[in-house]
C-alpha cells in the first residue's frame, strides 16, 4: 500500500506544523480562555446531521489540502459476542474487506448458490462432529464434502478487488480495528473522490457477502495461535483478564476462545452482523477538504439504504466486587513480565478523568514517578499504568504493566510498584506533577486535532458513544477540573489489596517463590 500527499504549495511538513503552531499559539492564552476558541472554532467547522434510517455523520471541514479522512465507527465489540461465539466481532472486520455482491465476484449467482451448499455441507459436518456417535468414515465424506463446496464457491471470487480499487484511487492509512467496545474501518482518499468512499462504504455494509469466512476463520485461528498460544505474554495477558473478570464479558479475548472460533459459522456471523451492523449503532466522520451539503446529499444517497435496525441492547451483566486479591502465575523460559489491575468504572463514571491523571503521574514520561523509580534504576525495561483495560464502555480495570531487566524478578518489581500507589494514596500528589498530566493532555489533544484522521476518528467516537463530538473538549474540561484531592481519593478508594488482580511471569530458573506483596 502507498501513501500519497496531495498539498499545493507549501510542503506537507511546513503545513503540519504550521498548523501545530497555530494551536500552540492558542494554548498559550489563559487555559480556559483558549480551551472555549478551539470549541468556538470547530463549531464554525463542525457539521452533523442524522439520516431517516439513524445513521450520523459527522463532517470536519480543513481546506489546507485536497484530502479527506474517513472513520466508520461501529458501536460493536467482543463484548457484545453471545455465549459461545467470542470472536465473531474479529471475524466480520476480517469479512468486511472481502468485497459484496457486486465487488468481488465473478459471477454473484453462482457464487451464492455455492456459498450455500458450503454452508449446507457445513452445518451437517459441525453437527457430526459434535455428536458423540458419528463415525470416521462419515465424518471423512462429510469433510471431503465441505472442501469441494468451499472450492466452488471460491471459484468465483476476484481476489482482492476491495482493496485494489482503493489503492487505484490514491488510498492511504487503509485499516481496521477491533476492541472489546468497538470497530473501526478508516482509510484516507484525495478529497474528490468523496464519493467513492460513500460508494464503498455502504456497499460493504448494505451487500456483504461473507465469502471465504471458513478460510478466514483458519487465518484467524492461526492468529490466535501465534499471538496467545505460542506467545508466553499472550497466555499471561489472557488469563489476567479471565482472572480479573468473572462474570463480564471483558474477560474474554477480543481474538476468541479456539474452542468457539473452530465451530463459529458463516450463518452464525450473518446473524451477528445483521443484528449489530445497523444503521443507528454506527457512525462516520468525515475531516478535511470536503463540502458538508455535498457530504449530506452523498450520505443520503448511499448510506440510506442502510437498515435502520434496533438499537442492541447494551450488557447487563455486572462485575460482582471482588472479594480478595487474585494472582496469576506462570513460569516460562522467558522474559519477566508483570500485569497489575484494580477495577474501576467506565468511561462515564465522574471519577474516570482522575485516572488519567494517576496514569500520567504514575508512568507519563521521565518525569513521572515510576518511571524514576524503575527504568532510571534499571530494574525495569519499560513500564506503563493504563488508565483503561480492555475497554472502557463498562466498569474496567486500572492497569500498570512492566517488562523487568534481566535477573530483575517480576516479584520485586511489583512491591516497588505498591510502595509508589501507597506513596500517592496516603501523601497525595504534587501540584506540579498534576498541572504536568494537564499540559500532557492538552498537548496529546493539539496533536490529535491536527490530523484529519484522528479528528475523524476522535468526533465519530464521541458522536456515537455520547451524543456529541463536543464531548471531546468536555473530556478535557472535566480533566481540567481534577484536584490534587480527587486523584488521592480516589487512589484510597481503588488501591485496595482486595481490588486487584495480579499476574507475572517468572523465569524457570528463578528457583524463589514469589509471594502476594503486602500492600
Amino acid at each position: 500500500m502507498t501513501s500519497r500527499s496531495f498539498v499545493p504549495g507549501l510542503s506537507p511538513a511546513v503545513r503540519h506544523w504550521t498548523g501545530l503552531l497555530a494551536l500552540l499559539l492558542l494554548w498559550s492564552a489563559p487555559v480556559a480562555s483558549a480551551q472555549s476558541d478551539l470549541l468556538e472554532r470547530f463549531e464554525d467547522k463542525v457539521t452533523t446531521f442524522t439520516l431517516d434510517n439513524g445513521l450520523t455523520v459527522v463532517v470536519v471541514e480543513r481546506h489546507d489540502a485536497p484530502v479527506a479522512s474517513f472513520a466508520t465507527y461501529a458501536d460493536v465489540g467482543s463484548v457484545d459476542e453471545p455465549t459461545g461465539k467470542t470472536g465473531i466481532a474479529h471475524m466480520f472486520e476480517h469479512m468486511a474487506f472481502k468485497g459484496t455482491t457486486t465487488i468481488g465476484t465473478k459471477n454473484i449467482r453462482k457464487e451464492m448458490a455455492a456459498l450455500q451448499r458450503q454452508e449446507a455441507a457445513y452445518q451437517e459436518l459441525r453437527r457430526a462432529r459434535m455428536s458423540a456417535s458419528a463415525d470416521s468414515a462419515r465424518l471423512a465424506r462429510l469433510e471431503t464434502q465441505f472442501t469441494e463446496a468451499q472450492s466452488e464457491a471460491e471459484s468465483h471470487i476476484e481476489d482482492g478487488a476491495f482493496e485494489n480499487i482503493l489503492e487505484r484511487n490514491g488510498v492511504s492509512d487503509l485499516n481496521a480495528g477491533t476492541s472489546a467496545d468497538a470497530t473501526i474501518y478508516r482509510y484516507s482518499l484525495p478529497a474528490n473522490k468523496a464519493e467513492l468512499f460513500f460508494a464503498l462504504e455502504s456497499d460493504r455494509f448494505v451487500n456483504p457477502v461473507l465469502r471465504e469466512f471458513y478460510t478466514e476463520r483458519d487465518v484467524v485461528m492461526e492468529e490466535r495461535r501465534q499471538r496467545t498460544e505460542s506467545s508466553p505474554t499472550g497466555r499471561l495477558v489472557e488469563e489476567f483478564l479471565t482472572t480479573a473478570f468473572k462474570a463480564h464479558p471483558y474477560g474474554n479475548p477480543v481474538i476468541g476462545h479456539m474452542s468457539d472460533l473452530k465451530r463459529i459459522s458463516r450463518t452464525e456471523a450473518k446473524a451477528f452482523f445483521e443484528k449489530h451492523y445497523t444503521a443507528r449503532n454506527m457512525t462516520v466522520g468525515i475531516a478535511g477538504d470536503v463540502d458538508p451539503e455535498r457530504m449530506r446529499d452523498l450520505a443520503e444517497e448511499y448510506f440510506g439504504r442502510l437498515p435502520a435496525g434496533e438499537d442492541p441492547l447494551p450488557v447487563t451483566t455486572e462485575e460482582p466486587t471482588q472479594q480478595g486479591e487474585r494472582r496469576v502465575l506462570l513460569r516460562e523460559q522467558t522474559q519477566p513480565f508483570l500485569l497489575v489491575g484494580y477495577h474501576r468504572g467506565s468511561r462515564y463514571s465522574e471519577e474516570a478523568p482522575v485516572y488519567n491523571v494517576l496514569s500520567d503521574v504514575l508512568s507519563g514520561g521521565r518525569t513521572s514517578r515510576l518511571y524514576k523509580r524503575l527504568v532510571e534504576t534499571e530494574q525495569m525495561l519499560q513500564v506503563q499504568a493504563i488508565p483503561s483495560f480492555p475497554g472502557n464502555k463498562y466498569p474496567t480495570l486500572f492497569g500498570i504493566f512492566g517488562v523487568p531487566s534481566r535477573g530483575v524478578s517480576a516479584d520485586s518489581v511489583e512491591h516497588v510498584v505498591y510502595e509508589e500507589l501507597n506513596a500517592i494514596a496516603e501523601n497525595g500528589i504534587r501540584q506540579e506533577e498534576l498541572e504536568r498530566a494537564k499540559t500532557r493532555a492538552r498537548d496529546q489533544l493539539i496533536g490529535q486535532l491536527d490530523s484529519n484522521l484522528g479528528l475523524a476518528l476522535q468526533f465519530a467516537e464521541m458522536e456515537e458513544l455520547t451524543g456529541t463530538w463536543r464531548t471531546v473538549f468536555k473530556n478535557l474540561e472535566a480533566l481540567r477540573a481534577v484536584t490534587a484531592e480527587d486523584v488521592q481519593r480516589v487512589a484510597q478508594e481503588t488501591f485496595q489489596r482486595s481490588n486487584r488482580t495480579v499476574a507475572m511471569i517468572t523465569t524457570t530458573d528463578d528457583n524463589s517463590q514469589p509471594t502476594a506483596a503486602a500492600q
